[in-house]
């Protein structure tokens, strides 16, 4: 239920500040994992492990679901910075 609102909050942000819309599509690719297209369910996710891990170096907890705001500012640096 935390990811649908997270998602719900970015979608409205990106409404809000259209740059923001191909900066996260950006980063939701470089996030996919390696030979997604070799694995069910055959979409472009991240890999959990590699998730966890970034979250517990950016939050302290593997479980940790960012706040919107962090990852807008984060893909709009990434996207600044190609």
């Amino acid at each position: 239920m935390r990811f649908l609102r997270l998602a719900g909050d970015l979608l409205v942000r990106s409404f809000r500040n259209p740059p923001l819309v191909p900066a996260l599509l950006a980063v939701a690719w470089r996030f996919r994992r390696r030979d997604w297209h070799r694995r069910a369910p055959f979409l472009p996710l991240p890999d959990p492990l590699y998730l966890s891990w970034r979250m517990y170096t950016a939050y302290g907890d593997p479980r940790a679901l960012p706040p919107a705001r962090d990852i807008e500012r984060y893909a709009l640096w990434a996207w600044q910075t190609r």
